[in-house]
């Protein structure tokens, strides 16, 4: 990992914001700017210098993982010790993440510093790290590859597990249990394991509820592979199809092709969301599908871009985002197919290794 050239970048884009300091605290912003991974740290940055802030509960590790960043053990709150460093560099204007940056937080900033240079010290920007995150290089491009290679494997030694009977806690738990014997730091989220009726909730965690005779099974699941997380949905028929179940299942299926087809650098997160929403429209289908097409992922299981409706956000070469079209009909069933695709120079590459054909177990 390039930590060097991503600090560099930040610096940039501080600069360009109008500020001349900046405070991250968002902790997968942290490890992205120096690889530290402990759960208490902040990154203070000024005059191109950085400066990790932990505890000394991470002496070693932060000395060990922070490799070409100056780590320093606070005997204080690391937000507090980081303010005043950035005072002693003389910063004006320093920018924090309004995000993920709390009124408790702020205000502790605040009291950390003199009066005399609080006001106007603390700048609420757009989140400047989060922005060049959505930009994989090439060493996370080859994490995500492997953590979506290993989401696909789980996916297809599942349908040999799938009964009529199992209750979706056991489905999910045998799923997770796989995922750490294949080597997953964790999942991603918690799994999403659907069925029959309640096929039709978007996000139906694992209930006790049984799988059915006959009916659908909707699976949305991700693992942690060093830090980097995948996220991917696939859904099967348990019996045989009835009532157009099929006939939806291939609507849908055709949506989410149309969608990863219309990737590309350029393209607005609208115009893709868009290209899955036309599809399901002209089926009859479009208002049963009541959330957004994709997001990016990486660091976090939501990152930037958001695929939705009206969005203007061009797409880049290097980002990664999910293309996740479903139909949620109350009462009866609901089914969702989810890949992970990198925006390459061409166009779109599926990074989810598993058939989306329709399966009938």
């Amino acid at each position: 990992m390039n930590f060097g050239a991503r600090k560099r970048r930040t610096a940039a884009a501080t600069k360009a914001a109008g500020l001349d300091g900046i405070l991250i605290t968002h902790l997968p912003d942290v490890r992205y700017l120096c690889g530290f991974t402990g759960s208490n740290a902040a990154l203070a940055m000024a005059g191109g210098t950085a400066v990790l802030f932990t505890d000394g509960r991470y002496t070693a590790q932060a000395k060990a993982e922070a490799v070409g960043t100056r780590v320093v053990i606070a005997n204080k709150p690391v937000v507090a010790a980081a303010c005043e460093w950035l005072v002693e560099k003389s910063v004006k204007r320093c920018g924090f993440d309004a995000l993920h940056t709390t009124v408790a937080a702020l205000e502790s900033m605040h009291k950390a510093v003199p009066t005399k240079v609080r006001r106007g010290m603390f700048v609420a920007s757009e989140p400047v790290v989060a922005r060049l995150r959505e930009v994989k290089d090439v060493d996370e491009i080859s994490k995500i590859r492997k953590t979506a290679s290993l989401g696909g494997q789980l996916f297809d030694g599942m349908l040999e597990y799938l009964r009529p009977g199992l209750k979706e806690m056991e489905v999910a738990a045998e799923l997770e249990y796989r995922a750490r014997l294949a080597g997953a730091e964790a999942m991603s989220f918690e799994t999403i394991v659907a069925s029959g009726e309640r096929s039709a909730l978007p996000h139906g965690r694992a209930s006790l509820a049984k799988l059915p005779k006959r009916g659908f099974v909707t699976m949305d699941f991700g693992v942690v592979l060093d830090g980097y997380m995948s996220d991917m949905t696939r859904t099967v028929h348990l019996g045989r199809a009835v009532n157009g179940e099929q006939d939806v299942y291939h609507a849908v299926l055709e949506a989410q092709v149309a969608a990863v087809a219309a990737v590309a650098p350029g393209v607005t997160a609208g115009e893709v969301d868009e290209a899955a929403r036309s599809v399901l429209r002209r089926a009859g289908l479009d208002t049963f599908f009541t959330h957004s097409t994709g997001h990016g992922v990486g660091l976090e299981i939501h990152e930037g871009p958001r695929l939705a409706a009206k969005q203007t956000q061009p797409l880049k070469a290097g980002m990664v985002i999910t293309i996740e079209p479903g139909v949620y009909i109350p009462g009866r069933f609901g089914l969702r197919i989810e890949d992970m695709v990198l925006v390459t120079p061409a166009g779109g590459e599926v990074l989810t290794p598993s058939v989306k054909a329709w399966i009938e177990l």
